[in-house]
């Protein structure tokens, strides 16, 4: 898998590419990540990459010219296995589904992150093939959603993780909240670790993370649970939780 990251602050991105995961997994050859400036291909002496919006308004535009120049210097010829992303706030909302669907579809992802007042709306029209958002809010530009799919998506990549289990056992892999988990020390001012997680039973300790996280879900993510396939054995827990929870 390879990520492009288009984005006027390259030295932002590259500290994200630094850091725990991300930079082991470059280093060790499962994910190829670059960030490329659009300035690079201004037009402009001063290299600027903006200008004042037709038909008037505030604020500066970013051109479309040095983004389409820079999707040509790292996509120069593309394939169906390629995808590129303009973020936006525009976009459809970003989910582990989505994440899953890149890692599986696609090789090579070129992230556009806008900035200014947004940017030319034919970049967004005939440049990027989809436009995801990674919420409801306005931030600065698109460097902090960029990052968040670059991670998420990278997190699917078998080997990343080291431990191929790792990336199955997240919340939200399938829509519902992870177990909680505990390290040493056993008892921490008398709150002690659940009995059954020492107990070395793992049959017990399956049963138990699995209905600690059906009631995680349900107490903090009730909307999760309308998406969620439930097994018999779910069923089961579920009004053993309700029982619960009534008796309490």
């Amino acid at each position: 898998m390879k990520i492009d990251i288009l984005s006027l602050f390259p030295d932002f991105i590259e500290s994200f590419f630094n850091q725990s995961i991300i930079k082991r997994a470059i280093e060790s050859g499962y994910v190829e990540m670059e960030v490329t400036d659009p300035r690079t291909f201004s037009k402009n002496k001063h290299r600027h990459v903006d200008d004042t919006i037709y038909g008037g308004g505030a604020g500066m535009l970013m051109q479309c010219e040095p983004l389409f120049d820079a999707v040509a210097s790292v996509l120069p010829t593309k394939t169906e296995k390629d995808r590129v992303i303009f973020l936006s706030p525009a976009g459809q909302p970003f989910t582990q589904d989505k994440a899953k669907q890149l890692h599986r579809d696609y090789n090579h992802l070129v992230l556009i992150c806008g900035h200014y007042e947004g940017v030319d709306h034919r970049v967004e029209k005939y440049l990027a093939d989809e436009l995801i958002s990674i919420g409801d809010y306005v931030l600065t530009g698109g460097e902090l959603g960029a990052m968040v799919i670059a991670d998420a998506v990278s997190r699917m990549i078998p080997g990343v993780l080291g431990d191929s289990s790792s990336a199955t056992t997240d919340s939200f892999y399938e829509p519902i909240l992870e177990y909680p988990q505990y390290t040493k020390p056993y008892d921490f001012r008398g709150m002690k670790v659940p009995e059954v997680l020492i107990s070395g039973h793992h049959a017990n300790i399956a049963k138990w993370r699995r209905k600690e996280s059906l009631r995680r879900t349900m107490q903090e993510r009730p909307d999760l649970m309308k998406k969620l396939i439930l097994s018999k054995e779910d069923k089961k827990m579920i009004k053993e939780i309700l029982d619960e929870e009534n008796e309490a």
